[in-house]
């Protein structure tokens, strides 16, 4: 495993990391904490979760992720890098979701709580609220930060021109800057590239992207002409119809067999490949990998210590450029 340091900051993480949504819905207990095993000996040292996880679930299942992890995390608490997520909804309340003061202030005390421990090491929020002012956010995330209930703050799932406004805005106030960005990049999502990467370089934002294997399809398990397969992410409760939303169309299946076939050509597998194309941008930290069985970490984990030869590397960027949208050129 290699190491990196998150953005602009001191803070030492695995170039890959575990992303836990699958623990509590498609992995009970046992099998998520073989998992956390599994990964760990591979020197994984970062671990991202959300209070709303697990995946697919819904206000009833909320915060059974963290639960999971903290149990995992009793007395070597001290070995890990810990993310967690703010704002989706997690109760009956009309306050129990956004990122305003009260839901932030009452969100990380029950994050900890779960996680059974007193800090995280990054807390993020899961996306943008538009109904709650930015600087009502910036402010109440900053004294998150100087309770030392988190050592770091950042985003995911925010426009690049909101980043860009929250950052001033937290220079303007003297507030505790966010520091790293979670945004959806893969080969079959590109739009990341156009402006996010950019505004992340300049101002030395740490990247952790989401759904680096599109959902599994980037495994080439999935058949095209097939239904979305029962147990997966693209069948799974309340997380089904994005999904397949996203990627279950003939174009991302047409690709991904361009894409079989590139990495067999060169004696890589696909989902190895993958990886390695996203940790070959450096934009990026550390790609959020998951599994909701431990056997399937081996072909992620295996991109860690892979550099793609460029010529493979520019072969997967011509195979997949419609993904990319849009000529930042013209």
């Amino acid at each position: 495993m290699q190491y990196t340091k998150l953005g602009g900051t001191g803070l030492t993480v695995s170039r890959l990391c575990l992303g836990t949504m699958t623990f509590g819905l498609q992995s009970d207990e046992a099998a998520s904490h073989t998992i956390l095993d599994t990964a760990a000996q591979a020197g994984v040292t970062f671990i991202d979760s959300a209070d709303v996880y697990p995946l697919g679930g819904d206000i009833k299942t909320a915060g059974r992720t963290e639960e999971i992890l903290g149990r995992w995390l009793q007395g070597k608490r001290h070995q890990f890098i810990v993310a967690t997520k703010v704002v989706g909804k997690v109760g009956e309340s009309a306050w129990d979701q956004g990122a305003s003061r009260k839901h932030i202030f009452d969100a990380i005390d029950a994050s900890l709580r779960r996680l059974g421990t007193d800090y995280v090491d990054l807390y993020q929020l899961h996306s943008d609220d538009p109904s709650t002012p930015l600087d009502e956010t910036i402010a109440a995330l900053d004294d998150v930060v100087r309770s030392g209930k988190a050592r770091y703050v950042g985003v995911s799932n925010f426009l690049a021109y909101r980043l860009a406004r929250a950052l001033g805005r937290a220079d303007v106030k003297g507030k505790t800057r966010f520091v790293s960005l979670q945004p959806r990049y893969s080969l079959l999502y590109r739009e990341t590239e156009r402006e996010l990467l950019p505004l992340a370089q300049e101002e030395g934002l740490g990247v952790i992207p989401y759904n680096p294997l599109a959902g599994g399809l980037l495994t080439g398990k999935y058949q095209p002409g097939s239904a979305p397969v029962p147990g997966t992410r693209f069948t799974l409760g309340t997380a089904a119809a994005r999904y397949q939303d996203r990627y279950w169309h003939e174009a991302q299946f047409k690709a991904v067999e361009a894409l079989r076939q590139a990495a067999a050509e060169a004696g890589i597998g696909l989902t190895t490949a993958a990886i390695a194309w996203v940790l070959a941008n450096p934009a990026i930290t550390a790609p959020i990998i998951g599994a909701s069985r431990p056997e399937q970490l081996a072909d992620t984990l295996a991109a860690a210590d892979l550099t793609l030869d460029p010529d493979m590397k520019q072969k997967l960027d011509e195979l997949t450029l419609e993904f990319r949208r849009g000529d930042s050129t013209r």
